[in-house]
């Protein structure tokens, strides 16, 4: 989950739940909680999303995946929790300061698609990061076709996607999936300082230029809800969730 911490231009996010921080209800709920208070606080300019742990976000949680892939019924549920999640990513995406996220993990899936709602990302050169759901029979439902798409070109998003392909932080830069590729050891002091920097930025003139910026490209509200249908649609596929059942059985059991 998320904790805030707030101090005069700079609010950092932690995800804070061990060992993985996986996404779950609780998740969704404090990220827009955290929002909610840097919403409320003009003295903000920027929000710093980092991680407690070695990893940054690896994505669903398994326990709350295996419930949900158990019964049909759980299909919808599903669908129900990823739109929340995209509801978050795309507030997340919008707010009126600029976003940086801290790569020190790995951050897959939807730990990624988390990431990729950020204005900035910065990763540490050994850091896993990738959409690797159609490996499962899947695809990434929370923004993750639309945000990599709009970042990174079709070409390298049908790479990473539909090769369900996982690099590194360096290839990561390379590719344009992140701004910035850190050596492992000094990515929390390079990224300190480079929000230190923009926090001493004015939160309007960040609000006005993510506005223009966001007036630059077609609006992904159709391509999200294809996402939601389609999620729909391989939940209900045999092969899918034969696929998901039996990565579940294998995670679990470690």
């Amino acid at each position: 989950m998320f904790k805030l911490n707030i101090i005069e231009s700079i609010a950092t996010a932690t995800l804070d739940r061990p060992p993985v921080n996986a996404i779950d209800y609780d998740w969704v709920n404090t990220l827009n909680a955290a929002l909610d208070q840097v919403e409320k606080t003009p003295a903000v300019s920027v929000l710093h999303l980092r991680s407690s742990s070695r990893i940054f976000c690896a994505g669903a949680d398994l326990a709350l995946m295996q419930r949900l892939v158990s019964t049909p019924e759980g299909c919808d549920e599903m669908v129900e929790l990823i739109r929340k999640v995209q509801r978050a990513l795309d507030r997340l995406e919008g707010i009126g300061v600029v976003t940086v996220a801290e790569l020190g993990g790995a951050a897959l899936g939807g730990g990624f698609e988390l990431a990729l709602a950020c204005d900035l990302r910065v990763a540490s050169k050994k850091a896993k990061l990738g959409l690797p759901e159609a490996g499962l029979g899947l695809i990434p439902g929370a923004g993750g076709t639309q945000r990599l798409t709009r970042i990174c070109g079709e070409n390298i998003a049908r790479r990473i996607i539909l090769g369900a392909e996982v690099v590194d932080g360096e290839q990561a830069a390379g590719l344009g999936m992140v701004q910035w590729a850190i050596d492992p050891d000094n990515i929390a002091d390079w990224t300190a300082e480079l929000v230190g920097r923009l926090g001493r930025l004015p939160r309007q003139a960040i609000a006005a230029g993510k506005r223009c910026i966001a007036a630059a490209y077609t609006s992904p509200a159709d391509g999200y809800e294809m996402e939601l249908r389609e999620t729909r649609a391989l939940y209900g596929d045999p092969d899918s969730r034969e696929r998901v059942h039996a990565f579940l059985e294998k995670s679990v059991s470690k």
